[in-house]
């Protein structure tokens, strides 16, 4: 997995990328393992082809929701944009991408 500083976004730039992952359904599920090695791979590589991911918490799933996106983000070096239910949304830009499909945040 990929380890870099830890990603911060100024309340301009959360907003932004709510309003991308409106539409975006989630790549990645929690189930009744919980967050195991396999799912933070599969977050990671997400992050990779997306940039911008939704993750969603099943019923069974042991973790509690607040305590996921603190879990994910350290593991996997990338910013927790929002909580909605048991969806959550997560950014990690990627410069290896094209810049044309790149996402571009506003600045502060």
């Amino acid at each position: 997995m990929t380890k870099t500083k830890q990603l911060t976004l100024s309340t301009k730039q959360i907003k932004f990328l709510k309003g991308l992952a409106h539409h975006l359904d989630p790549v990645v599920q929690i189930g009744k393992e919980g967050i195991t090695d396999s799912v933070l791979d599969t977050v990671d590589r997400e992050l990779k082809n997306h940039e911008l991911i939704k993750v969603k918490m099943g019923q069974n799933c042991p973790i509690d929701k607040k305590d996921a996106p603190k879990e994910i983000t350290d593991a996997v070096s990338c910013a927790f944009v929002q909580l909605i239910g048991k969806t959550m949304i997560f950014y990690r830009p990627n410069i290896n991408k094209a810049k044309d499909k790149r996402i571009i945040l506003p600045k502060d």
